[in-house]
């Protein structure tokens, strides 16, 4: 019995000895791989404070860009006003200032278009980044919200340069495509009023007049508080009177000064009617004549 028992002991003392180097092996396992965690942890806190740093410093470029933009727009506002004081007895001067003050006006918005942007884009960086960080482990944090799908268009800020460099390049039949595709996508925009203009401008300048009124009366009805809205307007009423229906560029004319009596446009349409014969508003019935 006593052989037995020791024999036993003996085993049992053996395999004890066979399991020390696996059981320590796993040990230093265990802690090799705690430290590649904690090193992992630490290196995702650094890379998160290097995001805020960044996105705080984005977001500080952002507001001084704006503000930037606001400053230079209300210069242009200034201009505008000081030309239409002071350039009224300047004849086709007008004309050619107008157009160019009108290009810086478009400048400007397409960069507040562009600020909007990454702006938002910015915000949803954050919130993705939050989402991240507060999924539960094992559970893939919710994705960003994608554009839907169908018919791909390009970036709004492409399709809008591209179009309008297509139509400084004279290329009106693409530029027209490009500017009507950003209406159909982007029609809640900041520019999609800019883009019907060109539109309708692209058919003036073909001298397709029937159809630019239509289109610039669009732009009249659908935006009628863009930059572009006084603008369209004369144009519409030039439109008019090339299709040689006085009565109703007359008509358009008068109702622009009424509508926007500041704007450069408005002096213009002024000075068109005087060209014309024609009084700046309708004259009033003579009470004789109802006898």
């Amino acid at each position: 019995m006593k052989i037995t028992f020791h024999r036993y002991l003996a085993h049992a003392m053996a395999l004890a000895l066979l399991l020390a180097p696996a059981a320590f092996g796993a040990n230093k396992d265990m802690v090799q791989l705690q430290t590649q965690v904690q090193a992992l942890q630490d290196q995702l806190s650094r890379l998160q404070q290097s995001n805020d740093e960044r996105f705080g410093a984005m977001r500080s470029l952002i507001e001084q860009n704006t503000d930037t933009v606001n400053r230079v727009a209300n210069s242009l506002d200034a201009i505008s006003h000081s030309l239409q004081t002071s350039t009224a007895d300047q004849g086709g001067k007008v004309d050619q200032v107008s157009a160019q003050v009108q290009s810086l006006h478009d400048a400007v918005d397409e960069l507040k278009a562009r600020l909007a942007k990454v702006s938002k884009q910015l915000d949803d960086m954050a919130a993705a980044q939050q989402n991240l960080q507060a999924a539960p482990q094992g559970q893939p944090a919710q994705n960003p919200q994608l554009p839907p799908q169908g018919a791909q268009a390009p970036p709004p800020d492409v399709l809008y340069n591209n179009a309008l460099s297509d139509y400084n390049g004279a290329k009106y039949n693409l530029a027209s495509q490009e500017f009507a595709d950003y209406v159909k996508y982007y029609g809640n925009t900041d520019l999609a009023g800019n883009a019907q203009y060109y539109i309708a401008d692209i058919e003036y300048k073909q001298g397709n007049y029937k159809q630019a009124v239509q289109d610039y009366d669009k732009v009249i009805e659908q935006y009628p508080s863009g930059n572009k809205a006084s603008a369209a307007q004369l144009k519409k009423a030039y439109a008019f009177l090339n299709l040689n229906q006085r009565d109703a560029g007359v008509r358009e004319l008068r109702a622009l000064i009424a509508r926007y009596p500041k704007s450069l446009e408005a002096q213009q349409a002024r000075e068109r009617l005087n060209s014309l014969g024609a009084t700046t508003t309708a004259s009033k019935p003579s009470p004789n004549r109802s006898r």
